[in-house]
């Protein structure tokens, strides 16, 4: 059993999914950089423990890193699993949680990095999109990709029905993603994410 600490800045409907599936991992702890963040009622509701760290409230972003850090390592958290965090993650963080921090992304990466994915793709016109679960650099959306799922995006497709696609996918996706890591199935192997087979 694997100890997940999830971060959010919004509504939380992949924080949702991630302890709805639960299997083989538990969310120790939930943490938001916004007081409003709905997905701080859904832990609640689940009593894990939540925090809301404001990078407004730290003179620097080392600090505010720190803070995080402190929070994860004092839960033992194994993985971290960015679900909606929308704040990029300093150098210091990503090199301490390395290979262990998490990211989803609703757009087939390489493709359609950075914030507004799906409006980005939907507005090109691409007639593929998808969704992508992906390890944590010190890039934006550019770790090793853990798994991808393409979604077709259909004549009569409007913004947002796509969407309601994408985020049907990540439901999917996400826990999938954290069940392999759960299992110990993924080695990073430079830009690639090799899976192995189960042990029976």
């Amino acid at each position: 059993m694997i100890r997940v600490g999830v971060l959010i800045s919004g509504e939380g409907t992949n924080l949702q999914a991630i302890i709805d599936k639960a299997k083989g991992w538990e969310v120790v702890l939930v943490i938001s950089n916004r007081q409003e963040a709905g997905g701080l009622a859904r832990a609640k509701r689940h009593n894990i423990p939540t925090f809301v760290v404001k990078q407004s409230d730290f003179p620097s972003r080392e600090a505010f890193d720190h803070e995080l850090i402190r929070l994860l390592d004092e839960a033992r958290v194994d993985l971290v699993a960015l679900a909606g965090f929308m704040r990029v993650l300093g150098q210091k963080f990503v090199a301490h949680f390395r290979g262990r921090i998490m990211n989803i992304h609703p757009a087939l990466l390489p493709a359609f990095a950075g914030t507004d994915a799906i409006e980005k793709a939907f507005r090109y016109g691409t007639k593929v999109t998808g969704v992508t679960v992906h390890f944590v650099d010190e890039g934006v959306d550019t770790g090793p990709i853990v798994l991808q799922q393409a979604i077709p995006v259909e004549e009569e497709e409007t913004l947002e029905s796509l969407a309601e696609k994408i985020h049907q996918v990540e439901h999917k996706l996400y826990p999938e993603a954290i069940r392999l890591y759960a299992e110990g199935r993924l080695r990073t192997v430079g830009r690639k994410v090799k899976m192995k087979e189960p042990n029976l």
